[in-house]
């Protein structure tokens, strides 16, 4: 049976991986579930699947989970803080890494340097560290498949991926679909009083309240734009943002010779975790099946910058490159959690993270020390810039 990590167990992908696999359970064991402070739904994990390991990232928590499972007689080692991902990471076979945010680039690092199997559903991972990060994927020969819908499509959609970039495989562009979230259509001049539950009120898909709020600025589609130029070694500008409201077509790659694939299926994300796992084969996800004659009609249009310039800022900070994307997405985690506790106007957000890449001196990092230290500064300016746009 195949050892399965899954990091950030709780959050919807988590969730989402352990149906997957108890759909198949002659194949994998659950090795690992972590979290960052849900001390009640990783108990329940616990006590339904019995890994292992379970990992808190928060020590206090993680000292109330090893005595409640203690007194319900569970087996289940308890581990904590950073180091306890990074250990549990690096001994799976097959890591699901999905935890949002920063906090998941060095567990996600260690399941790499372990040369595993890593479904990457942390984008940060990439933005952050990008370089680094495949550096370290190509001399620990680990095998790293993407989990995010958009790049699971673009992956299907292709022969393979190829270092030496998209022309070898004769592809001439990538199209990154996204839904354009709920504010698509509302009225520019009513964007600045969103709440945060509107915010999250995606018409497609169930996600985390900071995803969905990325979803809604489009900030989650600028990151998918950066995490798909390391992913599939090819440059911003071969890349097309299209916003595709349906969620049916997940993304497309067209080739030079005018063909375009289009990978299309349910907006769920046990398809692409499923693929995933079963990689290079196909299993049962539990999705159901995709009645195109019910979906009746497919919408494209070109995203709206004036409406959602996180986007065109993630495009910036691709084409800069350094810590560039590092400093935005720093940024974008203190903005957004601003907003989510109602300290932040919606459309101050991509205020926010324009002063703060604008201040910064952009640098190549040689290091992940380079990474950390501008994610560090970018979160402390953001931090500073808040009481500014603070709501009235």
């Amino acid at each position: 049976m195949e050892k399965v990590a899954i990091l950030g167990s709780t959050g919807s992908i988590g969730v989402s991986t352990l149906d997957v696999l108890a759909r198949h359970p002659s194949q994998y064991e659950i090795f690992a579930l972590t979290a960052n402070r849900s001390i009640d739904v990783l108990f329940d994990q616990v006590m339904a699947h019995a890994p292992r390991y379970a990992v808190l990232r928060d020590e206090s928590s993680a000292s109330q989970l090893r005595q409640r499972l203690k007194e319900a007689g569970s087996d289940t080692e308890v581990l904590e803080g950073e180091q306890g991902l990074c250990e549990v990471a690096s001994q799976a076979e097959t890591v699901m890494a999905a935890i949002v945010g920063a906090a998941g680039l060095m567990p996600t690092l260690a399941a790499v340097k372990a040369g595993g199997k890593v479904l990457l559903a942390n984008k940060e991972s990439l933005v952050m560290a990008g370089r680094l990060f495949m550096q370290a994927v190509e001399e620990h020969g680990a095998t790293l498949l993407p989990i995010d819908s958009e790049h699971n499509a673009i992956f299907q959609c292709m022969p393979g991926i190829d270092r030496r970039g998209l022309g070898a495989q004769g592809v001439r562009r990538i199209l990154l679909t996204g839904s354009g979230g709920p504010f698509r259509q509302r009225p520019l001049d009513s964007l600045a009083a969103v709440t945060p539950d509107e915010a999250c009120a995606h018409p497609n898909w169930s996600m985390g309240r900071k995803i969905s709020v990325d979803s809604a600025t489009m900030m989650n589609k600028g990151l998918e734009l950066i995490e798909a130029c390391w992913l599939f070694h090819c440059p911003p500008q071969k890349i097309e943002v299209v916003v595709h409201p349906q969620s049916v077509i997940h993304s497309m790659v067209e080739y030079v010779d005018g063909s375009v694939l289009a990978q299309m299926g349910q907006p769920d994300m046990r398809t692409p975790i499923a693929h995933a796992l079963a990689w290079p084969g196909r299993m049962e996800s539990g999705v159901a099946t995709l009645d195109l004659i019910m979906q009746a009609r497919l919408d494209f249009e070109a995203p709206d910058e004036q409406r959602f310039p996180c986007l065109r800022l993630a495009r910036e900070a691709a084409e800069a490159g350094g810590v560039a994307s590092a400093v935005l997405n720093a940024a974008n985690e203190v903005a957004v959690e601003a907003f989510l506790a109602e300290s932040l106007p919606f459309t101050a957000i991509p205020r926010v993270l324009e002063s703060v890449m604008e201040c910064f001196e952009n640098v190549e990092p040689t290091s992940l020390d380079d990474v950390k230290a501008a994610d560090r500064l970018a979160r402390e300016r953001a931090a500073a810039l808040i009481p500014e746009y603070k709501r009235d």
